[in-house]
């Protein structure tokens, strides 16, 4: 494990409290070709879990569906801590990484359920609202379970 690693690392209630907040999380699958693909999501952290709605195909999805590894990262960059040198220069961060394994959500009942999540995330002021079932159906739901979580600051 990396020095700043262990004398900066978050709390489990301070890993839960900054994937509460973030509005943007980053999906890394890997393509057929061996090569990682990274995509900016929305997402919801919800029982352990880190749930990311989207169109149910495309090149994530595809990707997933070969293979279930994937890697997911939200970052938080507060400011630049700058001295009188270039090379002194850092970042005051929070930083959460997670690798897990993916599934896509067909149950209609989840899936209804997790993109009830997501509007209240995103959108509170609709969350009363019913979700018409032919957004439930046609919207992908991928589930990420965690199989380690790490988070890291800097001040």
């Amino acid at each position: 494990m990396q020095n700043r690693m262990k004398t900066h690392s978050l709390s489990n209630e301070q890993v839960i409290e900054i994937l509460d907040k973030a509005m943007v999380g980053s999906i890394a699958t890997i393509n057929e070709d061996g090569f990682p693909y990274v995509v900016p999501v929305h997402f919801v952290y919800y029982e352990n879990k880190i749930y990311i709605h989207g169109l149910p195909v495309g090149q994530k999805v595809n990707n997933l569906v070969a293979n279930e590894k994937v890697g997911f990262e939200v970052y938080d960059m507060k400011s630049l801590i700058l001295d009188q040198k270039a090379c002194d220069i850092n970042t005051e961060y929070e930083s959460v990484i997670i690798t897990g394994i993916a599934k896509l959500i067909t149950e209609y009942e989840h899936k209804e359920a997790i993109l009830g999540k997501i509007v209240s995330k995103y959108t509170p002021k609709l969350s009363e609202q019913k979700l018409p079932d032919n957004m439930v159906k046609g919207t992908g739901v991928i589930e990420i379970k965690i199989i380690e979580c790490t988070g890291k600051y800097y001040k």
